[in-house]
């Protein structure tokens, strides 16, 4: 279990640096100022180094995104001391770096060449082309369900 551990902390601290470069990326798009582009940077680190302990511990990739956005809602929200009344664009940004690009391109060109198929013999490629998308709406909403449960749940003075 430790050599696991262990022979995982380079993916884990790789998927981490890149998550963070993209959640800077995105603070920096959205004219974060310096201090705030700070926390968006381990915002992302945090979103994708939860996401990736998840699904390397056998969780799906939307529910493990799923999770990954609830820890990181809850951290900023926690830390608003810190961050002041940015905390939750700031947990947005952090998310970002996990929005599926990916899969939706995937679905958009499989779209675009099942429409462009004049054989009729694109059942197959319309399948894959609706699982892609699913699967972007899936990860959309387990972001945004993570994002706003903890915001929601931690605000609300009755709980």
């Amino acid at each position: 279990m430790t050599q696991d551990l262990v022979a995982a902390l380079p993916y884990l601290a790789h998927q981490a640096l890149f998550g963070a470069v993209a959640a800077a990326g995105f603070g920096v798009l959205f004219n974060f100022g310096g201090r705030a582009l700070i926390w968006c940077t381990l915002a992302g680190a945090l979103a994708l180094a939860i996401r990736t302990v998840s699904q390397k511990s056998g969780v799906s990739l939307e529910a493990a995104t799923f999770l990954a956005a609830i820890g990181t809602s809850c951290v900023a929200i926690l830390a608003r001391r810190w961050l002041g009344p940015a905390c939750n664009a700031i947990a947005l940004a952090g998310c970002i770096p996990m929005v599926p690009g990916a899969f939706f391109g995937q679905a958009m060109l499989g779209y675009m060449a099942v429409a462009a198929d004049t054989s009729g013999q694109s059942v197959g490629q319309l399948v894959a082309s609706a699982q892609a998308f699913i699967r972007v709406v899936s990860i959309v909403g387990a972001i945004g369900a993570g994002l706003a449960i903890p915001a929601y749940l931690l605000r609300s003075r009755q709980f």
